[in-house]
């Protein structure tokens, strides 16, 4: 796989519609040449202190953050016609879905791909295979776990090397 959209979304709490952040990396032939990042106002509005403890984003850093369906109509154009990828997709998707149902608006049916399911193919032997883990066996290095585009650009990376 040469062309391809690695993504990925931080949660405000457990319900799936409330992204609070998004990353996503473009891939074409084999090279990352274009990302993206923003913080969201998430939907419900309300942050859980164990989903604060994984990414620390709270009230401040999103209050004044655009709503998902401005932030989509800026990756919408940067993904056309591309499959996407993601590190445990059916987190990710399940969020994509979930905010588009809760927004209203048309779920495209997106072609997600997992590099979890897929390096538990290709890398076995691995102690596991969550994103850090992973990505340092393809030889990425995730510096910064949690944080939407550090985790998409690792995604990236594992999916240029495994996918």
């Amino acid at each position: 796989m040469t062309d391809f959209a690695a993504i990925d979304f931080e949660t405000a709490n457990y319900e799936r519609s409330s992204v609070c952040a998004v990353g996503v990396v473009i891939v074409r032939g084999g090279e990352i040449v274009d990302s993206f990042y923003s913080l969201i106002q998430p939907e419900p509005n309300y942050y859980c202190w164990q989903c604060r403890a994984v990414h620390g984003l709270g009230h401040a850093d999103t209050d004044d953050a655009p709503v998902f369906p401005e932030v989509w109509a800026q990756i919408e154009p940067l993904i056309e016609g591309l499959p996407l990828v993601a590190h445990n997709s059916p987190f990710d998707e399940g969020c994509l879905r979930e905010v588009f149902r809760v927004y209203q608006m048309d779920y495209p049916d997106y072609e997600f791909y997992d590099t979890c399911r897929a390096s538990r193919s290709a890398l076995p032997d691995l102690d596991n295979h969550q994103l850090d883990t992973v990505s340092a066996a393809c030889g990425y290095i995730l510096e910064n776990h949690h944080h939407a585009l550090a985790d998409a650009e690792a995604c990236a990376w594992i999916a240029r090397e495994i996918l």
